[in-house]
C-alpha cells in the first residue's frame, strides 16, 4: 500500500540527516536560542554538582581517617606524633576544600550546599577533635573559618589568573562552615568523646572521664538552648548527643562507687557492657 511505502521511503534517509533537513527549512527561534542557553547552563550546573559531591565524599573520607588515627591517642607512647601526622592529614584535607572554595567562584554556594555539606560536618568533627585533645576546649565556627582561606601560593597559577584580564578572580580563596554545618558536627563529635572515654579508662585513665563529662554535659546544655527552634537535622542529632552523655556519666558514675574494686584492665570491659544495657533500654540497635 502506499503507506508502507511511504515508510520505505522515509527509512532510506538517516535520523541526522532529517534532522538537519528540519533545522535547514525552520531555522533556530529566537526561543530555541533561549533553550538551548537553558540547556548549556544547567549541564553546567549538573556538572559542577558531581564534582563537589565528590570532592565531599574524598573530604568525608580523609576525615574520618583522621578521626581514627586521633583516637590512637590515648594509647599512644608519643601522643605528639599523633598530633603531627593528624596535621597533616587535615592539611591534605583543606587542599579538597580548597578546590570546593575555587568550584564556588561567583556562585552562590547555598545552591551547592548540599553537596558539599557532608563533607563539612565530618570535617568540623574531625577538627574539633583535634583541638580538644590539644586544649580541652570546643573549638569556634570564627576559628574554623580561618583555617578556611587559601592564596594561590603556585607562581604559574598566580600569572594565569593575572594574565587573564576578562576573569577576575581573586587571588584568595574562601569558604565558609555555616552555624547548621558547625552544629552538626560538634553534635557528632560528642559520639567520638564518648569513645575517648571508654578507651581512657581502658589505659588507666582515670581523669580523662570526668573532664569529658563535664565538656559534654556545656555541650547539651548548649544544644537545649537552641530546643525545637533550630533546624530539624540539629534537633534530631540531640538524642544521640543525649545519649553519648549518659554513657559518659554512667562511666563516672562506675568509677566513682566501684572503681577502687575493679582492677584498671577490666574497667572498660564493665563500660561496655553497661553501654549495650543502655542501648537496650532504649532500643538501639
Amino acid at each position: 500500500g502506499s503507506g508502507g511505502f511511504r515508510k520505505r521511503k522515509h527509512d532510506n534517509f538517516s535520523h541526522g540527516q532529517r534532522r538537519e533537513e528540519k533545522e535547514n527549512v525552520n531555522p533556530p527561534s529566537a526561543l530555541m536560542t533561549s533553550f538551548k542557553s537553558f540547556q548549556l547552563e544547567l549541564d553546567t550546573r549538573h556538572d559542577k554538582y558531581e564534582r563537589l559531591v565528590k570532592l565531599s565524599r574524598d573530604i568525608t573520607i580523609e576525615s574520618k581517617r583522621t578521626i581514627f588515627l586521633l583516637h590512637r591517642f590515648a594509647s599512644a607512647p608519643n601522643g605528639k606524633e599523633i598530633l603531627n601526622e593528624s596535621e597533616v592529614k587535615l592539611d591534605a584535607v583543606r587542599q579538597k576544600i580548597k578546590q570546593v572554595a575555587q568550584e564556588l567562584i561567583g556562585e552562590d554556594m547555598y545552591q551547592f550546599h548540599k553537596a558539599i555539606s557532608p563533607g563539612l560536618q565530618e570535617y568540623v568533627e574531625a577538627v574539633s577533635f583535634q583541638y580538644f585533645i590539644k586544649t580541652r576546649s570546643l573549638i569556634s565556627v570564627e576559628e574554623i573559618n580561618k583555617q578556611l582561606i587559601f592564596t594561590a601560593e603556585d607562581r604559574e597559577e598566580t600569572t594565569n589568573m593575572t594574565s587573564n584580564s576578562h576573569d577576575k578572580q581573586p587571588h584568595t580563596w574562601s569558604l565558609k562552615v555555616t552555624p547548621v554545618d558547625y552544629l552538626l558536627g560538634v553534635a557528632d563529635l560528642t559520639g567520638e568523646l564518648m569513645r575517648l572515654c571508654i578507651s581512657s579508662v581502658g589505659n588507666g585513665d582515670i581523669d580523662t572521664p570526668f573532664e569529658l563529662s563535664q565538656f559534654l554535659r556545656q555541650i547539651y546544655d548548649g544544644f537545649t538552648f537552641i530546643g525545637n527552634t533550630g533546624p530539624y537535622e540539629v534537633s534530631k542529632k540531640l538524642y544521640t548527643l543525649k545519649q553519648s552523655l549518659a554513657k559518659v556519666e554512667n562511666a563516672c558514675y562506675t568509677l566513682k562507687v566501684r572503681g577502687f574494686e575493679i582492677p584498671k584492665h577490666m574497667l572498660a570491659d564493665v563500660f561496655s557492657s553497661k553501654t549495650e544495657l543502655i542501648d537496650q533500654e532504649e532500643g538501639l540497635p
